[in-house]
């Protein structure tokens, strides 16, 4: 049975009586002090109390209710913490100003489809993702017994460090990208981050308000969503057999342009020499002008060694250089880097030189043992061959389909598979109706528009045992679609 006490409150300073009924419910599952709290926050916000007002004495409080010193303690002392009550000397406890608050309109209702996705997306296949990768190469004992001795004998560790990154690890990025990228570069100019778009947000906050992004025509769609989001100008350059026009570059506003010239997504195509210093003489031309290269899957060719980056050839401080972990160790490490020219590097140090990293120290620790101790060029070669073997597999299985030509399959992720005179939207529903996601090439367009349609399929997702079945019901879904 519930006891009830009684309360009566005093305004002891003006000697006017403040008389407010209090009933304090002993044996609930609401602590004593947490009611007594509760009781004066309402008192106060619904203008009750009044700002001044005397509240009894801990003394007074406890012999009224019969509660311990310590409850009325603890209730004081969190009302007071929350700005509803003041300790003044000789004065006692007081009602601190608190506005109440008018009643609020209820929320509008919101539709469910407003807040999910359609139910169909969640449920079809991603097998053909050109962002998944196999997470049974990932280097499971390695990573772990590094994990476990930065953990154990890096106690420093736990401080803060660099916002920059640890300088160990954009020590030896200096060395690795130097002998397999051709990169040229400090360890100064480098910046560790949380993932490529964390990075391309904050180099694009670098740059003039007046800058005009160049995009590549078809491209990334997270680079154009990223621009929007920063309300920062951008318009699309198409994207020839050597990527993006320098030409069509030249014709346009764009002070910076965005390329990809390894592996162009989605076309695939890598950018010939020629082309490179075509858009090097371009950034060249003008003190505003800048070449932001992603180097986001070079790590994977398949028929020739890597190409070197465009970086190495600027000799101008004109190359911004990008790329990021998440192809060739797996997505959820989130470790990227970002590659500033002087000008560019001088900017970020004046305005973010008191930010922390976004990247786990104990992570960086461990990714730089894997590169430096010759674990990570082990592991590229390991998966380098399980996915040209797997590219080869998929493309083999799709080649002789009626109308069919694969592209840019030499490298990277993904590939092309075009289907000349089958509607694409019309293959991608057919697959869809299958229980697997497609993407076709248009919807990686802007301006441009594909001569025929183009699947735009990743492989890395997908076991050697997983693709002959997963290439036969794609087959027939393509199948199942009418020639023009």
């Amino acid at each position: 049975m519930i006891e009830i006490l009684s309360l009566c409150f005093f305004d002891v300073v003006s000697s006017e009586e403040l008389m407010t009924e209090f009933t304090l419910q002993l044996g609930t599952t609401l602590p004593l002090y947490e009611q007594i709290y509760r009781y004066v926050v309402d008192e106060i916000r619904t203008g009750r109390m009044r700002a001044g007002e005397a509240l009894p004495s801990k003394r007074r409080l406890c012999s009224h209710l019969g509660v311990s010193m310590s409850t009325v303690e603890t209730a004081y002392g969190m009302l007071v913490a929350e700005g509803y009550l003041e300790s003044r000397p000789r004065s006692g406890y007081r009602v601190c100003t608190v506005r109440p608050l008018e009643p609020a309109p209820p929320p509008s209702p919101v539709p469910p489809a407003a807040l999910f996705p359609a139910s169909h997306v969640s449920v079809l296949s991603d097998c053909f993702s050109t962002s998944a990768v196999d997470t049974e190469a990932f280097p499971y004992a390695s990573w772990a017994r590094l994990s476990r001795e930065a953990i154990s004998r890096n106690a420093g560790l736990l401080q803060r460090g660099p916002g920059q990154g640890d300088l160990e690890l954009r020590e030896t990025l200096c060395r690795f990208l130097h002998q397999y990228r051709g990169v040229s570069c400090v360890p100064e100019q480098i910046i560790i981050g949380a993932g490529l778009e964390y990075l391309i947000s904050l180099l694009l906050q670098l740059l003039p308000a007046s800058t005009v992004l160049g995009l590549e025509d078809p491209g990334y769609h997270a680079i154009y969503r990223t621009a929007d989001n920063l309300r920062l100008r951008s318009v699309p350059i198409p994207v020839d057999s050597q990527g993006m026009s320098a030409d069509a570059l030249a014709r346009s506003p764009a002070t910076v342009a965005y390329v990809t010239p390894s592996h162009q997504f989605p076309l695939g195509v890598t950018m010939p020499v020629g082309r490179r210093m075509e858009l090097l003489h371009w950034a060249a031309a003008a003190p505003e002008r800048y070449l932001i290269e992603d180097d986001y899957d070079s790590e994977f060719r398949y028929t020739t060694r890597p190409i070197p980056a465009m970086q190495g050839l600027d000799s101008g401080g004109k190359v911004v250089y990008v790329g990021t972990f998440s192809r060739s160790v797996a997505p959820s490490i989130r470790i990227a880097y970002l590659i500033l020219p002087p000008i560019l590097l001088d900017c970020y140090c004046r305005r973010f030189v008191h930010t922390s990293s976004t990247v786990s120290r104990f992570e960086q620790y461990t990714l730089r043992a894997f590169i430096d101790r010759g674990l990570y060029t082990r592991h590229l070669r390991r998966v380098g061959n399980l996915y040209r073997a797997r590219c080869s597999l998929l493309t083999s299985a799709l080649a002789d389909l009626p109308g069919a030509q694969i592209t840019g399959n030499n490298a990277g992720l993904h590939f092309l598979l075009w289907l000349e005179g089958r509607e694409e939207s019309a293959v991608c529903s057919s697959a869809a109706q299958a229980g697997f996601a497609i993407h076709g090439l248009s919807e990686y367009c802007h301006q441009v528009h594909p001569v025929c349609g183009g699947l735009v399929l990743g492989f890395a997702g997908m076991s050697a045992s997983e693709i002959p079945e997963r290439a036969a019901d794609l087959r027939t879904a393509i199948l199942r679609v009418s020639r023009l």
